[in-house]
């Protein structure tokens, strides 16, 4: 028999399959950007005329990673900005902004990722220093969560935000009767509309630039937790030039405008991009004290946090999600957030439905609670980095409810699967950072031996499965990625070692060799 024509044979790899079998071979037949065949180099050779062969040399192969829960536009834009993470103060804050503004003017100066629980005292700043170092600029500096913001008084007063201003759902801080420059939440979005929108130029550099850092990390994949209708045409319109290759799982953020445009329609889907989920915020973030807790937070026992839209509201977009065939996706932290939306995800979930609506980070769980999402079927969609970032402060705010905090086996253990992202920019880019957070339960440097609270570490398996078939399944894109199977895309990734089988302490080293969308090789290091 006449060997088939194919574009490529990758041989002489370890291929880990993660099909149901979780087999791993040795070469993988790729044709028109899909999977033909996975098995023995040898004997693939027999049956397909490659137009090209590829040597692996060895090296192991996954599916490409996906990351079910990032915010890629916007983490394109930050490299546009001053990188506050890694600050050791606020006044390193303030200095790194003026470094980056004097090399980069620009009309507003802006960054992302300090935190001040890395800061001598834990204290959250104030806009003193900014007023000082930028008189005549405003400034916009977002903290590492996204759920808080530092501003100056010329931002403010462009804002027109005074102490007068009331914002539902979000806290504009006061210091003896004065706007100390704080934002939380819903507080953010009154001066982030004053600043001028990006240009359709500034836009593709913000895609591009992301897209690059993707495929160097290995993401042949990301779902986008929030985008506007204008933002996900502007995707769709570059993924249709070809310059843009990432797959995008686009969540619509909250907004008339965003549901108008795509959920009467139905659900949209090309080779590189689907849209046929809506994002809500049920609470903020647990590092400003914005996350929403059933009793109040043991280092400020006069708080428990913030709801970020009424009940009636968010039971409002689930039913018009629900009658359109939309997947909800909802931000929860703390354990009455994640209460509060179980209780309305019941109003329109049926028993052994299919809709895999989700709990998006599922931080904090009432033991009470952590059986409805098998119950209900919901998904607990987590950032395996989030704990190892937060155990060092997260006791502070929860006390003995630190206990019922990152239960990320026990949450598997609900429906037998879940997703693991990132949250990128929250936490670094990288998917094996949390690969080695989910199996390890401790930070890049070690930390701290033994793990933080084991008995809910994933075993590397599992972990694998969160990135791959599992974020997949999340996104309702199992039949076409996720693994490599015959059918599927040729989304994989190459990397220097092996996560199932090296040593733990040489995890955090792995690195990536090469990346592969639709066959097309993206990457190589």
């Amino acid at each position: 028999m006449k060997p088939q024509p194919v574009d490529l044979v990758l041989k002489h790899v370890k291929a880990y399959t993660v099909d149901p079998a979780f087999r791993v071979v040795d070469a993988l037949v790729v044709d028109q950007g899909r999977i033909v065949a996975a098995g023995s180099g040898r004997e693939l050779l027999e049956r397909y005329a490659p137009a090209r062969e590829l040597d692996g040399e060895g090296r192991v192969v996954y599916p490409g990673l996906l990351d079910p829960h990032s915010h890629f536009f916007g983490y394109g834009y930050s490299l546009a900005n001053a990188d506050l993470n890694g600050t050791a103060s606020w006044e390193d804050a303030i200095a790194r902004v003026q470094e980056h503004h004097r090399r980069h003017p620009a009309p507003w100066a802006a960054g992302r990722g300090w935190d001040q629980t890395t800061w001598p005292g834990q204290a959250f700043p104030t806009r003193d220093g900014l007023d000082r170092a930028f008189p005549d600029t405003p400034v916009f500096l977002v903290r590492v969560d996204g759920h808080a913001a530092i501003v100056n008084g010329k931002a403010l007063a462009l804002a027109g935000v005074d102490e007068r201003t009331r914002v539902d759902g979000g806290e504009l801080a006061q210091a003896q009767g004065r706007l100390t420059g704080l934002l939380i939440d819903n507080a953010i979005d009154l001066v982030r509309r004053a600043i001028p929108l990006p240009d359709r130029a500034a836009k593709e550099r913000a895609l591009l630039r992301g897209q690059e850092n993707c495929f160097q990390v290995g993401l042949t994949s990301v779902c986008d937790a929030g985008l506007e209708r204008d933002d996900v045409m502007f995707m769709d319109a570059l993924h249709r030039t070809g310059k843009l290759k990432l797959r995008v799982y686009a969540m619509l953020a909250p907004g008339r405008e965003n549901y108008d445009q795509f959920l009467a329609k139905g659900v949209y889907a090309t080779d590189r991009l689907t849209v046929r989920s809506v994002k809500m915020y049920a609470d903020g973030a647990l590092g400003s004290r914005g996350a929403l807790l059933l009793e109040p937070y043991q280092d400020d026992p006069g708080n428990r946090g913030l709801q970020l839209a009424s009940f009636q509201a968010l039971d409002e977009v689930c039913g018009r999600a629900a009658a359109a065939g939309y997947q909800v996706c909802t931000h929860c932290i703390g354990d009455a957030a994640v209460r509060l939306m179980l209780d309305i995800y019941a109003r329109h979930l049926e028993p052994g439905n299919d809709r895999r609506w989700r709990i998006e980070h599922a931080q904090v769980i009432h033991p009470q609670d952590l059986p409805r999402f098998g119950q209900l079927g919901v998904v607990p969609s987590v950032q395996s980095t989030h704990a190892t970032s937060d155990m060092r402060w997260a006791g502070e705010r929860l006390g003995t409810r630190l206990k019922h905090a990152y239960r990320y086996r026990e949450l598997l253990e609900q429906n037998g699967w879940l997703p693991n992202g990132s949250d990128f920019p929250v936490e670094p880019i990288d998917p094996l950072r949390g690969f080695y957070a989910a199996v390890a339960r401790k930070d890049q440097r070690g930390y701290p031996e033994g793990g933080f609270q084991m008995e809910n570490a994933l075993t590397r398996r599992q972990a694998l499965e969160a990135m791959t078939i599992w974020a997949a399944r999340a996104n309702f894109e199992e039949p076409t990625r996720g693994s490599l199977e015959p059918g599927k895309w040729a989304d994989l990734v190459m990397l220097d070692r092996d996560l199932l089988q090296v040593p733990e302490e040489e995890l955090p080293s792995a690195r990536v060799v090469a990346t592969f969308v639709g066959g097309e090789q993206v990457y190589c290091r």
